[in-house]
This record gives structure tokens, sequence and C-alpha cells, in this order.
């Protein structure tokens, strides 16, 4: 059963480490494509950096999964849990910076209001 929990961690790891490169590939190619059409990079750059960021944050959430499951399924010590613990912290701490880089404000903050002004009547 362990060896079966290690292969799906694994394949949960190989899985975030794909999504990331692919989804950065997919940005790339995407803002080559798109500078190829326009020839003007400068209004192409804040999609190419959401194009990654979400890469990453997907990417991200598959590596702490991964990790959840080797470490509480497989070798659940003390120990184990504690560096878990940390993992988390931190890939939670890049995946809240990359959220609020990409939105543009906090996530308890409501989004900017687009369209007319309303009507004072």
């Amino acid at each position: 059963m362990k060896e079966i929990i290690e292969l799906i961690g694994e394949a949960l790891d190989f899985a975030g480490v794909l999504v990331i490169a692919v989804g950065v590939l997919v940005a790339a190619v995407t803002f080559g494509l798109r500078y190829v059409r326009t020839r003007q990079a400068a209004g192409l750059y804040p999609a190419f950096r959401q194009g990654v960021g979400r890469a990453i944050l997907l990417g991200l959430e598959l590596l702490v999964a991964a990790d959840i499951i080797r470490t509480v399924a497989v070798s659940p010590t003390f120990q184990s849990v504690g560096v878990l613990a940390v993992i988390v912290a931190v890939r939670t701490f890049l995946s809240f910076s990359l959220q609020v880089e990409l939105d543009g404000r906090l996530p308890w903050r409501p989004p900017p209001v687009t369209g007319p002004p309303p009507s004072g009547g």
C-alpha cells in the first residue's frame, strides 16, 4: 500500500512540474505569436506574466498535494509533519503572493468596478 501511495505522490510531483513547464511554454509561445502580429511587446507583458503566474499557482497546488500525501500517508512522524508544515507554509506564502500579484489587489478587497459610473437618478 505504501508503494502505491508513494507512486501517487511522485505522479503528483511530476504533474506539478509538468504544469509549470507547459504553462510557461504556452505563455511564452502566446507572447511570441502576439508580438509577431503587433510588434509591440509593452502591452503583451502583463498577459505573459499572468499566464506564467497561473501556471506556477496550479503547479504549486499539485506539489503541495503530493507532499501532503507522501508525508501523512507514508511516514507520519512528528518530524516529517513539521517539515511538511514548513513546506506548506512557504508554498502557501508563494501562492498568496502570486495571487496578489496577478489580481493586483488583496483577496479581501473587492475587485475594481469597470464600466460606466452609476447614474444619480
